[in-house]
Order: C-alpha cells, then sequence, then structure tokens
C-alpha cells in the first residue's frame, strides 16, 4: 500500500519536472564550428555540417535521427559540445543552441545504421522560442495570420 502511494507520488513529481515529448518529425540540420584549439585547421564551416530529422521534441530537448555520430572527428555527443541546430518547422525555420547528451545507435544492419541523439536545449532566441513552443502546442497547424514566406504582423 505504502509502496503504490509513494510510486504514485515518485510519477507525479517526474510528469511536473519532465517536459512531455511529443513524436514531430520536421528536417534538422546540425553544425559547430571548429575549436579554437585546434592549430592550423582552417575548414569551412559548411563542411562541418550533418542533416537528419528529429524524432522527439519537448521544451528543453530534441531526439534527432542522423547518419553518423560525429562529423570528420567531432563526435555530436559528450565533452559538453555546444552545437548549433535549425529545424524547418512551418512556422519558419528556427534556430537553438544543443549539447548531446546521449546517443544510441538504431537499424538493423550496418548499412542502414543510424543514430538516434538525445539533446538539451541550452540556448534560444525569444522569436524563435515562440515559433518552437506554438508547434509543440499545435504541431502542424499554421498560427492564424501566417503565411508561406512568413507571419503577417500587421
Amino acid at each position: 500500500m505504502i509502496r503504490k502511494l509513494v510510486s504514485l507520488f515518485s510519477k507525479s513529481i517526474t510528469e511536473r519536472v519532465v517536459s512531455p515529448r511529443k513524436n514531430y518529425e520536421v528536417p534538422i540540420k546540425i553544425w559547430f564550428e571548429p575549436d579554437k584549439n585546434t592549430g592550423r585547421l582552417k575548414m569551412p564551416v559548411e563542411n562541418l555540417v550533418i542533416t537528419g530529422e528529429t524524432k522527439d521534441m519537448s521544451r528543453s530537448g530534441v531526439g534527432f535521427i542522423v547518419s553518423a555520430i560525429r562529423i570528420h572527428e567531432n563526435y555530436l555527443v559528450g565533452g559538453g559540445r555546444i552545437l548549433n541546430a535549425e529545424l524547418d518547422l512551418p512556422g519558419g525555420k528556427i534556430q537553438m543552441q544543443i549539447v548531446g547528451m546521449r546517443y544510441e545507435e538504431v537499424g538493423q544492419h550496418i548499412s542502414t545504421a543510424r543514430f538516434l541523439v538525445g539533446a538539451k536545449i541550452t540556448q534560444m532566441s525569444d522569436e524563435n522560442r515562440e515559433i518552437y513552443e506554438y508547434f509543440l502546442r499545435h504541431g502542424n497547424k499554421r498560427k492564424k495570420g501566417s503565411f508561406a514566406l512568413g507571419i503577417d504582423k500587421g
């Protein structure tokens, strides 16, 4: 009896602390600039990009699937590496900074292996946050007064 009560209480607290995840699949682009301490590395930023799609999203994080767990020698997860992310939402493209927290390999065969990465959102502009949270609440429904080229603010 007491164990059941404690279990229900713990579940209630967990639901309030952890943001609910929504299973939305939208295109995502991940990139980062080379570390400043890499010596003579002069690689253009465009070469350090990987694309994929989201698996789930919440107010505090995003899960996404990509074809590789690293870009050149740089891993997407570990070491507190800050990644830049761009999501292509119906309300427009938004950008945020994320930190990869965990990953797992998904797929049935080595030739189809992909990686599911769980990342925590660390920074996002207020405007991007508004678009992101609207998408979390309403999914693919467009905001009233929005057009394909942008949002009508007048």
